[in-house]
This record gives structure tokens, sequence and C-alpha cells, in this order.
């Protein structure tokens, strides 16, 4: 069924966006409007479960900037079952540094929300789990830059889902210059099944980190 609504909903986006290109001159528009990131990942970024974007607003400026330069790069959004971040490096690889940092910087500007929890799962069971994900992505979910581990607390937890599943399909991390795709494929492989991957993002997904603190968003 997602999908099916996702596949209905692609030609509207780009319909949507061949207008906005056709209609808007470039005196009057500014520079962030060539990013269209609200067509997908909704107003002021609070993400969009219909067509599996997810919430940007709170993300870390320099997780951001690093996973634009891995779709621009190649590093990510190559393998056909990341359908999703196929889609999106299609945006990203008309991303030049400048615009990439204006980009960054629109975000910014957006107020941090939490996503509700949808996932279902053994809480319990997710806390055991995340023990060895507190090690880079901090205890409450808070993330940790010197090891390029993002924030998890107030993310959408059903994207959360989808990525682990990205990395133990090997979808995601498989490139030799995304080291820390790579770390993150090792980590998902104590995971044994979905249903694991379901209880420690239930467990995340209740937790109250400085995951969207105004200092993460200025860093």
């Amino acid at each position: 069924m997602k999908r099916l609504i996702r596949r209905a909903v692609r030609p509207l986006l780009a319909l949507a966006l061949g207008l906005s290109a056709i209609t808007a001159s470039g005196a009057e528009r500014e520079a962030y409007n060539d990013f269209y990131c609200e067509t997908c990942h909704g107003a002021q970024g609070i993400g969009s479960f219909g067509v599996q974007a997810p919430k940007l607003a709170g993300m870390e400026p320099w997780y951001l900037q690093r996973q634009l330069e891995k779709f621009r790069a190649g590093q990510r959004g190559v393998h056909a079952g990341d359908e999703t971040g196929v889609e999106m490096r299609a945006m990203a690889v008309k991303l030049s540094d400048s615009s990439i940092q204006q980009l960054l910087d629109w975000i910014a500007g957006w107020p941090a929300t939490e996503a509700p929890a949808s996932v279902a799962g053994n809480v319990k069971a997710g806390s055991g789990l995340y023990a060895s994900c507190a090690a880079c992505h901090g205890a409450a979910g808070e993330g940790n830059r010197m090891l390029g581990a993002p924030a998890l607390a107030g993310q959408s937890d059903w994207y959360l889902l989808t990525q682990l599943k990205n990395f133990s399909r090997g979808y995601r991390g498989q490139h030799p210059d995304d080291s820390e795709g790579a770390t993150m494929r090792a980590a998902v492989s104590a995971l044994p099944d979905e249903q694991a991957m379901r209880d420690v993002v239930a467990y995340i997904a209740q937790l109250k980190g400085p995951a969207n603190s105004t200092a993460q968003l200025n860093d």
C-alpha cells in the first residue's frame, strides 16, 4: 500500500516542481526555493510518512551536510532497493557547496519538533538492545558529532526503522568511502530480525535527549 501511495504521489511532485520552475522567475525567488525540500519533507521540515521523507527540523547541520555530500558523491542513494535514497540523490547531485550551505542556513530556521511515535515494539527489550547504540549515539539519543553519530531522539521512528533495514540489507553503507555507514552496518548485525529493530526503535522513540536543542541547531 505504501508503495502504491508513493507511486501515485511522485507524478504530482514532479508536476509541482515543473510548475514552480516555470512560474517563478529568477529575480523573484530566493535561493532556497530551488531546493523544493518542503514538497516532500513537509512544511518547515516536519516530515511526511506518505512519501517516506524524514523530519529535517531539529536535525544537526553537520549531519545534514554530510548526508547531502554523500548523496551527491554517490556514497548513498545508489542501490535500487533504496527507492527514497535514489530519489534524494537526484536532488542532491544538483547542489554546489554554497547551495548546500544556503540550504543548511534555511533549515536551521525551522522550529524543532518531536515526531509522534508510530512503530510498535517492546520498549523493555529495546532498552537492552540500545545499550550498544548508546556508545556512539549517546544514552539519551543525543548524538555525538566527534563520532559522526547523529541524534536519534525526536526523529521519525518509521524512518529510523527504514534505515536500519537499509543497512541490514546492504542498501546503505556499502560504499568504501562511507566509513560511518560501514560502522552502522556492523552495528545493525547485532539486531537479529525486524522485531529486534522495532523494539530498539520503540525504545528510541521515548528518549528525551537534547536532540532538538537550540545549541545543536546553531552548532
